[in-house]
């Protein structure tokens, strides 16, 4: 097979379900089992080890230690030798339940205090404790295995260690956390491993460096990228492609400030509920900030639009009013949180607010949901769900009444049903001011994220005072819809880069085509190709290093650039290109015009060469 074909669907490895722990209570028994003989086995050979908390996670689980010493490679394949050995013994895992005094008395007794600071949150009695035969105990709510020969100790590995402050606290201790994961039999684990590995070979932290996408710097700060001038090109090829599918369907573009004073902030509720992911208060002196008088950088694109529309009386003719903008918001996310694209402080959101009647809404939220199916159909992206995320009814997170939530909540439930798109509720989900239809990705290692939303708000209006003028003269709240099919640009490109493997379909590569001339003879001709490829808005250029043909071809694989023309005496004398495709490996020789026209014709239908 040549090395810029794509595998046949028969080539590939047949996939393997590997369910996470919230889907199988029998993985979620291993891996809570697992971490307590993780933490038995580390304490055993590091007795000054104290312990803290030990969930499971996702794929596996990890348990936080404030140990004198840091732990290594080679600590960690100790610690999973000990953990066989306490495996293989057939330890039986026994539940307790204690009084309280009782579990701070032991607690006090063996010298750990992060265990008294962890009894001192757990609210319900009576406390439960879980023993590893009678060497070892912890506090945990469970569930448990019965005895810890039911782990296979061929199931599990320990992966990696990494800093974690207690309790999450930058204030408090630094702690090590031991990542490990946990299987019901070998099988699964290789392909987990396989899939961790293919994970590694798509990061998109990695390609993007050898494509020159983007770049961060410690200067300019974590969570910061810094578009190259390929990056930048990629943003604007989507960010152009969402703008045209808006104008032909009635968006009004707009701009607004990266800043605003904190009050539009406090109207909204966003300073009141999302203050601790806000960047801090610009203040002019220390009694404007106690007064908390001063500037925030914006959060949300959404109060923003609200102005706009607010800025004068609006008729019911003018409604639906569609505002977009694509704007660059801020938000203070931990340091230990961010992770290349996919979680930044600065990032741009593909955002549109839409005011409409009561009786729009319906017509107007389909509207939407066909347009987000529209650019994940382009995009190729087509592995994905609808979550309907709603308001936990219990939590005093949200705000606006009870009937805005049931009309707004009401809304989505019908269009996913009108559309018949599989979906799955996710209470507690919804925005602090409105329920939302979130379109989970399912990528090709099977990864979760969230990409386009919509969300239906009666509450921001409400809080806004906002008005139209009815056909029968009288004055009334409009409804707003936000959305964002992207989600944002910079996770969506993390995302693509990582479901491409940096292939990017021939529309939306930076750079489409790559002319390879077999020498200087051939320089011209390949520069006379390239310009006519460009005034037809083809992005091609002309690989002069002058390098032999076989390194010239690697580079152009090396940088995934999707048409490559090898340009020798022959094709020069017939007016032709030696074409070689990434998708389609080698199509022999073709006239230049003809190519211009296929080029023409499968940039224009989001079509590979």
């Amino acid at each position: 097979m040549s090395p810029n074909q794509v595998p046949n669907q028969s080539e590939q490895p047949a996939k393997m379900y590997l369910p996470r722990s919230s889907e199988s209570e029998n993985l979620k028994k291993i891996r809570h089992t697992a971490s307590h003989v993780m933490a038995m086995a580390v304490q055993k050979l590091f007795p000054k080890a104290q312990v803290t908390i030990g969930p499971w996670i996702d794929n596996g689980f990890y348990y936080d230690f404030d140990n004198p010493e840091p732990f290594t490679d080679k600590d960690l394949k100790a610690i999973q030798k000990e953990m066989v050995k306490i495996i293989n013994r057939k330890l039986p895992v026994v539940r307790e339940e204690v009084s309280r005094e009782e579990a701070e008395r032991r607690i006090q007794e063996i010298k750990e205090p992060y265990k008294l600071e962890i009894l001192a949150d757990i609210k319900e009695e009576p406390i439960t404790i879980y023993h590893l035969g009678n060497e070892w105990w912890d506090l945990c709510a469970g569930p448990h295995l019965e005895n810890t020969s039911e782990i296979n100790p061929k199931a599990i590995e320990l992966e990696s260690v990494a800093g974690a402050y207690w309790r999450g606290d930058e204030t408090k201790a630094q702690l090590q956390r031991i990542y490990a994961t946990a299987w019901e039999n070998p099988e699964q684990l290789a392909e987990y491993k396989r899939r961790k590995e293919e994970a590694q070979r798509r990061d998109h932290r990695k390609l993007g460096k050898e494509l020159g996408l983007f770049i961060f710097s410690d200067l300019v700060g974590p969570g910061l990228p810094l578009w190259t001038p390929k990056g930048t090109l990629l943003r604007n090829l989507l960010e152009d492609f969402l703008k045209q599918e808006q104008l032909k369907r009635g968006y009004l573009p707009v701009v607004t400030p990266h800043i605003a004073k904190v009050d539009l902030f406090k109207i909204s509720g966003h300073w009141q509920k999302y203050k601790e992911d806000m960047f801090p208060l610009m203040a002019e002196d220390e009694e404007a900030a106690a007064l908390e008088n001063g500037f925030v950088m914006k959060p949300m694109n959404c109060p923003f639009h609200i102005q706009i529309y607010k800025s004068e009386l609006r008729s019911y003719r003018e409604l639906p009013m569609r505002l977009a903008e694509f704007g660059t918001v801020y938000r203070y996310e931990q340091s230990g949180e961010l992770g290349g694209l996919t979680r930044v402080r600065g990032f741009t959101v593909d955002d549109s607010h839409l005011f409409v009647t009561p009786e729009q809404l319906d017509s107007e939220f389909l509207n939407v949901v066909d347009l987000i199916l529209s650019v994940f159909n382009k995009l190729q992206l087509k592995n994905f769900k609808a979550r309907l995320s709603f308001r936990d009814p219990a939590s005093d997170k949200y705000i606006g009444s009870d009937e805005a939530w049931e009309k707004s909540q009401g809304a989505i439930r019908r269009a996913v049903e009108q559309l018949g798109m599989e979906h799955f509720e996710g209470i507690g989900e919804a925005a602090f001011y409105g329920p939302k239809l979130d379109f989970i990705f399912s990528d090709a290692l099977e990864r979760e994220w969230q990409l386009g939303t919509v969300q239906v708000d009666y509450n921001l209006p409400e809080r806004f005072e906002l008005e139209y003028v009815a056909e029968d003269g009288s004055r009334k709240r409009p409804v707003m819809i936000h959305r964002a099919p992207f989600g944002s640009l910079e996770r969506l490109i993390g995302i693509l880069i990582e479901e491409y493997a940096g292939d990017f379909p021939l529309w939306l590569a930076p750079v489409q085509v790559r002319l390879l001339p077999v020498g200087e003879a051939q320089i011209d001709f390949t520069k006379e190709v390239v310009a006519k490829m460009q005034a037809l808005g083809i992005r091609a250029e002309v690989d002069l290093s002058g390098d032999r043909l076989g390194k010239l071809i690697r580079n152009a694989e090396k940088e995934k650039i999707p048409v490559m023309a090898v340009v020798g005496a022959k094709e020069v004398e017939t007016n032709s290109l030696s074409i070689r495709t990434r998708a389609s490996g080698e199509l022999g020789v073709i006239a230049v015009d003809e190519v211009l026209d296929k080029l023409k014709t499968a940039i224009a239908n989001f079509e590979n060469f």
